[in-house]
């Protein structure tokens, strides 16, 4: 990106005429855009609109989030890491943002008032603003110059030193003739172990080394307890670690290039050599004040940096600094949080001081959580207060004048340590370490660190900041930390901050619901940025937001949702009795608009309720659109976008025949098999064109589906019993096998499964299930309300010692009276927790009968039993229903939308980006001068139109997939086919919708983001329910003479170079590392959309769709 761009006008809008103000903004790193993103709000907020901002960046690259480069390793994609969009930059009234990249600022003048670049350009400025950052630093051992020329030897600090060590790596096998061996990190901080994960990513390195002086790592952050567990979990990655090792020089050859590492001997034994092929240094950084060279700049002697007041000043008049290039205090600042405040108050000073007061910098938060190698890591306020180390006076009631004494004689470690008394927690299962620090008399929180566990960590800080009582005994912050429901913190004061990146507190969630009338999380994040710098505030602050929202007098509603005034119990009672048979009536018959699409949350519940009731064949278009991701293909979609196939096996019984024709079915269409808990065999990644073949290998061998897809039951586990087992003394096998096959197929609220077990040793572990049987010598106990998963519960005892017959017709009572009573998505536990009475209440209905309704419960058990039909028998012996399991309705051509990796013998999808970032689509990344004109897509026919229900498909243009809906009365409607969340290719299948205000979305399958289907962007078409994301939409429409589908496109070479599949899908680190070197020696330049003729290699070439992200860090990270 060399050169300068202005921002050009966003509309007819135009500056107030007064005299403008000139900011010149040095450095466009994080803090810098910081910095500029709040002194042009504030500016336009006010009213005066007065000043100009020019800012200069050394990097050819816009401001992008060096907090979160460890996932340049795994997507090698730059403008995942920008902090805003390209098109944010020129987004500005004329005049009002102008950037300059790859020209650093090389002198100031500040007599005249101006700065001079690398490029020559000179610029007359009114304030400046120096954001130069730091460089990464050296040890003493090695000097820049030998630095420079040693092949081999890194550092971790910028895009480009990326590319260099990925170069480095990927060309090893040319350069030093063989795969890299070991590669070193030198520095075990926090800086060390983001290096050491990235190098670990690396599949051309063999082995990660890490070389940390002291006695474990992040010793800055953490005691040695809480270190060594770290460690413990570094080291389980694979990674090497020398501890107390002091590297005295590096070792090279002839060619210069790296070939180890001198370390210094212990007591007395000589210096050794230890090999190593590449070497990264992280012992961290130094501020970049050279600046100070060319003007007579105050910078510390001790450390550097350019030592500002608390105003941000430096010693020059018009000459400020902020971020890692500042001193302040006598120190420097590596973190974000630190910078982002320096450019909040700075902003604040230049825009609205000289009409209020100035504000001043305190002493900024240097608390720190972040997740590194895996782990969660935190720590805050005097975290070392335990050793005598504080930052600040100890808190608590002391007289004025001892306070005066205090500051002017600081007491020393020893008295410290007297003052303080930590409180530790460490718990070996969990991996868990926290240790609290406080004063002796247990009124005040000092500060802490967390190790694997940090969820107190933002209600915490708040404490430690704001230095007042606790109002509760210490232990109860970790002993009596833990409680049900929500975390609402009516414990923090009102000025008690919750988002440290943008200095959001609690009064000011609390103040958007009480005067800003908002109602909804993401307006509140919107408004006040909380949440949208590391997103670790966002449980707190979501608690913080309903308590608000409750004490405001907002009604609660037990509705199901927008479409319909009446809860899923009383919606069930209306389509019982009204007889209803499809969605389309229920919404006529009782909806709250009787033309509406619905939404994703009362589709799936009708759906469940009318196969609940009636059973019929979901595949039917009046009842598939109901249905939610995965039972819209009978099966479990995946995170890559094909699916699991799971055949019933009641008891888990399968004969060694069974067992050979799943073996070859799994082997002749590629699949990943495991047994699962409920004694089945999953097969993975089946493609959704393959899912008809498969299965009619396997119904045609007398297998049913499984059912894994479905809100219905799963499998009912048995242990072997007393067919086999000494100790056994009940049928488990033949009960088990009987109850599945009896409620096989039948649907529910939510999923259900059961467990048999022969004995009371329960090997089946039927008290962990919704139902379960256990064998006694006088029959049978039946157990109900059990569950594992993310809130476990036990079941109870309903009733003992009953026949066979007696425990499944109380079974037949419990599911159906379940069926009938619970929520949406209620699964049995919390069903029976919130059932009036409890378990004694459940007990008096369908054991005792009181209200004299089990025979009725029986009766419609044997109705829906006596419906059971096996979904994907219908599926494989109906021409038309397999129809709609063709990837592309306009081809018989397939696409791969995701690559497999070889691990443990079989082949499984590559992972997904760790540290993914946001994505905004948008038809202005699409070439400037593409000629777009109406194209035949598909034929109508092939959408399977219906008067009551949306049906969709997808069709393929040149290499990108795109979703087209037919909407009954509404037309069409197309999209791209990728959700930009985690690029899946799984629109299409999504339930269609529609919002407060009429218009339609689709609902990504995977993770239930919202798109707005209008292909008008001005009116919100693309949009997402969560503000990170956006995708391309399009014009569509209907040729009835022709039988075609019409969309308005650019030619599929400008849309392939934005959209293309082989550009988005997951890839291999050694295809991106492909990708990447193809084009590593051409420089990057921010240019507007390539006219379409210079399109070359689109997956190099192409403008991306950005993310957008303010400061502070990706939303993918927990920093």
């Amino acid at each position: 990106m060399n050169g300068v761009v202005r921002a050009i006008p966003r509309g007819s809008e135009s500056l107030l005429q007064r005299p403008k103000k000139r900011a010149a903004v040095v450095g466009l790193g994080m803090v810098g855009i910081a910095f500029i993103e709040k002194l042009l709000k504030y500016d336009i907020d006010s009213g005066r609109n007065e000043w100009e901002v020019t800012v200069f960046g050394e990097e050819p690259h816009i401001a992008y989030n060096r907090v979160g480069l460890t996932q340049y390793f795994t997507n090698r994609s730059t403008e995942s890491l920008y902090l805003n969009p390209l098109q944010w930059y020129s987004s500005h009234a004329e005049g009002k943002l102008t950037y300059h990249t790859s020209d650093p600022v090389i002198s100031v003048d500040n007599h005249a008032k101006s700065l001079k670049t690398a490029n020559g350009l000179h610029f007359q400025y009114d304030e400046c603003i120096l954001a130069t950052g730091s460089n990464a630093a050296l040890p003493p051992y090695i000097s820049l110059q030998q630095f420079q020329n040693t092949r081999g030897a890194f550092v971790y600090r910028k895009i480009k030193d990326l590319d260099d060590i990925i170069g480095y790596a990927v060309n090893a096998p040319s350069v030093i003739g063989r795969r890299i061996r070991k590669a070193a990190v030198i520095g075990g901080g926090l800086l060390g172990l983001e290096a050491a994960k990235a190098l670990l990513d690396l599949e051309e390195v063999d082995q990660v080394v890490l070389v940390e002086r002291n006695r474990w790592v992040l010793s800055r952050q953490l005691d040695q307890e809480g270190g060594t567990l770290v460690l413990e979990k570094v080291k389980s990655l694979g990674v090497e670690v020398l501890l107390q090792a002091r590297v005295r020089n590096l070792l090279w050859n002839d060619e210069e290039r790296l070939t180890g590492l001198l370390l210094q001997g212990n007591d007395g034994l000589p210096d050794q050599k230890y090999e190593v092929d590449m070497v990264v240094f992280a012992v961290g950084i130094k501020p970049r004040d050279d600046l100070a060279g060319s003007a007579p700049i105050d910078v510390s002697t001790r450390g550097g940096g350019f030592i500002v007041d608390n105003h941000l000043r430096t010693n020059l008049p018009h000459i400020y600094a902020i971020g890692e290039c500042a001193n302040f205090l006598n120190e420097t600042f590596g973190l974000i949080a630190p910078g982002v405040e320096m450019a909040e108050v700075l902003a604040f000073n230049l825009t609205e001081g000289p009409y209020h007061s100035m504000r001043e910098m305190k002493s900024p938060n240097i608390s720190t959580k972040l997740k590194l190698m895996g782990v969660d890591v935190a720590s805050f306020g005097d975290f070392f207060a335990d050793q005598g180390k504080i930052s600040r006076p100890l808190p608590g009631a002391i007289s004025a004048h001892a306070a005066r004494k205090a500051q002017s004689t600081p007491a020393t470690p020893e008295e410290i340590k007297k003052k303080v008394k930590a409180l530790t927690y460490r718990d070996p299962f969990s991996d868990v370490y926290k240790k609290y620090i406080f004063t002796a008399d247990g009124k005040y929180i000092l500060g802490g660190m967390m190790v694997g566990e940090v969820k107190d960590y933002v209600k915490l800080v708040g404490l430690c900041n704001t230095g007042k009582p606790i109002e509760k005994p210490p232990a109860e912050f970790i002993i009596g930390a833990a409680k049900e429901g929500e975390e609402e913190g009516d414990d923090l004061p009102h000025d008690a901050q919750v988002c440290s990146c943008h200095n959001v507190s609690k009064g000011d969630i609390v103040e958007c619901v009480k005067t800003g009338g908002i109602r909804s999380f993401g307006e509140m994040k919107s408004s006040t940025k909380c949440g949208m710098g590391c997103g670790g505030c966002v449980p707190l602050a979501t608690s913080i937001f309903n308590k608000a929202l409750k004490d405001a007098g907002v009604e609660i509603s037990n509705h199901l949702c927008k479409d319909f005034a009446y809860s899923r119990q009383e919606l069930y009672q209306i389509i019982k009795f009204r007889k209803l048979k499809d969605f389309t009536t229920v919404m006529k018959t009782v909806g709250t608009k009787t033309d509406g699409l619905g939404c994703e949350v009362c589709k799936p519940a009708v759906g469940s309720i009318l196969s609940s009731l009636y059973n019929e064949n979901i595949m039917k278009p009046s009842l598939r659109q109901t249905q939610d991701t995965n039972d819209r293909y009978l099966a479990n979609v995946q995170r890559d976008g094909t699916y699991s196939v799971v055949p019933r096996l009641p008891a888990g019984e399968i004969t060694p025949t069974g067992l050979k024709v799943i073996g070859e079915v799994a082997e002749k269409f590629g699949l990943y098999t495991k047994i699962t808990g409920g004694q089945r065999i999953d097969m993975f990644g089946a493609k959704k064109q393959d899912l008809p073949q498969i299965w009619e290998l396997l119904v045609n061998a007398g297998f049913e589906s499984g059912h894994a897809y479905g809100k219905a039951l799963r499998t009912v586990k048995s242990c072997v019993g007393n067919t086999w087992c000494r100790f056994g003394v009940g049928d488990s096998v033949g009960l088990a096998a009987e109850v599945e096959n009896r409620y096989k197929g039948l649907r529910a609220p939510h999923k259900f499964k059961g467990g048999v077990s022969g004995c009371v040793r329960e090997c089946a572990e039927a008290q962990g299930k919704d139902f379960g049987l256990i064998a006694t010598p006088k029959g049978w106990n039946v157990f109900v309300g059990g569950n594992g998963g993310a809130k476990p519960r036990h079941a109870e005892l309903l009733v003992e010692d009953v026949t066979r017959r007696e425990a499944i017709k109380i079974l037949d009572r419990f599911l159906i009276f379940y069926i009938q009573s619970a929520d949406k998505l209620e699964r049995t536990a919390r069903w029976i927790e919130k059932h009036p009475g409890g378990l004694k209440g459940l007990k008096e209905v369908i054991v005792d009968d009181k209200l004299g309704i089990c025979a009725d419960l029986e009766k419609e058990m044997e109705i829906l039993v006596g419906s059971y039909h096996c979904e994907w028998t219908n599926v494989v012996n109906n021409p038309e229903r397999r129809k709609a399991f063709k990837q592309f309705a306009n081809t018989d051509e397939t696409q791969i939308v995701s690559e497999k990796i070889t691990e443990r013998a079989q082949e499984r999808p590559v992972d997904w980006p760790e540290d993914s970032s946001p994505l905004h689509f948008s038809l202005l990344d699409i070439a400037k001068d593409a000629e777009w004109e109406w194209r035949s897509i598909c034929k109508l026919s092939n959408l399977d139109r219906q008067s009551d229900a949306p049906t969709s498909v997808t069709v393929k243009y040149g290499e990108v997939q795109l979703a087209v809906w037919n909407i009954p009365g509404r037309g069409l409607r197309a999209s791209q086919n990728m959700c930009p969340h985690k690029k899946a290719f799984v629109l299409s299948d999504g339930l269609v919708g529609e919002d407060e205000k009429g218009r339609e979305y689709v609902s990504c399958p995977l993770h239930k983001r919202n798109y707005l289907l209008n292909p008008n962007p001005a009116e919100g078409g693309g949009s997402c329910s969560d503000p990170d994301y956006s995708i391309m939409t399009f014009e569509a429409k209907a040729d009835e003479e022709s039988d075609d589908v019409l969309l308005y496109l650019p030619p599929i070479e400008a849309l392939d170079a934005v959209l293309s599949t082989t550009k988005w899908m997951l890839r291999k680190a050694g295809e991106e590392l492909r990708l990447l070197a193809k084009d590593a020696d051409q420089a990057v330049e921010i240019v507007e959309p390539l006219p379409l003729g210079k399109m070359i290699d689109p997956l190099s070439s192409a403008a991306l769709a950005t993310p957008i992200k303010v400061c502070g860090g990706s939303g993918a990270l927990d920093w």
